[in-house]
């Protein structure tokens, strides 16, 4: 028996193969999935509690991505991440990996812009920004003066 291989079973749960194969990281992370209609086992909702076997299918919505995988064997005890592939046949397109790293991308680069290095203004910023509101009596020119004093370059 490798790893925590089921010999004896013809089933084992959803919820516990499915953070056996590191689908999730824990089990109640899983049986959460599974009542939230996260994951489906053979395009089925399911309860954490229903028993998989050796060729079914399982799609686990997490985030942007979208996994399909196929049983291969049956598991009851978490392995190594490198020993998953022994376990189950990634049916996932190419594509769905590409859009949810595209998606990771756009919201990593998606933050405000600003200049390197402006961070947070500093206290003769605010003291400057202080005096500036103090003179503005709804000029345009102190107006143009506050945008100029916060758009200088340092």
């Amino acid at each position: 028996m490798e790893g925590g291989e089921i010999q004896h079973a013809d089933s084992v749960r959803v919820d516990q193969w499915a953070w056996a194969v590191r689908l999730f990281k824990t089990r109640s992370l899983a049986a959460a999935a599974c009542k939230n209609g996260h994951l489906m086992v053979n395009d089925q909702r399911c309860r954490p509690a229903r028993k998989v076997r050796v060729g079914d299918v399982v799609v686990v919505k997490r985030g942007v991505l979208t996994r399909t995988v196929e049983l291969k064997k049956l598991l009851g005890k978490r392995v190594g991440a490198s020993l998953v592939d022994d376990y189950v046949i990634d049916q996932t397109p190419l594509e769905e990996y590409e859009r949810a790293a595209e998606v990771a991308r756009a919201i990593r680069d998606g933050g405000m812009d600003r200049e390197m290095g402006a961070g947070r203004p500093t206290k003769k910023d605010r003291r400057d920004l202080d005096e500036l509101m103090d003179e503005m009596s709804g000029e345009k020119e102190a107006f143009d003066r506050m945008v100029k004093a916060f758009t200088k370059k340092r």
